[in-house]
């Protein structure tokens, strides 16, 4: 999946595939998630926000499921 980069203290870069409505977020620790079933709207939303971290805190992480695709190094 393709990932742009964020401006964020905690958060490298973020992707996005509309077909599987999945959330892909790479961490500055080296750890890769995907958050399932994520509606693009909340994508936009985590691209525009004032913190990436913290969105992702506050509006992904409790709402969704998620996988880890590479464990933090």
């Amino acid at each position: 999946m393709q990932r742009e980069h964020v401006d964020s203290s905690s958060i490298g870069s973020v992707g996005y595939d509309q077909g599987t409505h999945t959330l892909e977020v790479e961490f500055l620790n080296g750890g890769v998630y995907q958050y399932l079933g994520v509606p693009e709207g909340e994508y936009a939303s985590l691209l525009r926000a004032q913190s990436a971290g913290r969105y992702l805190n506050y509006r992904i992480k409790p709402r969704y499921r998620y996988r880890r695709v590479r464990a933090p190094k």
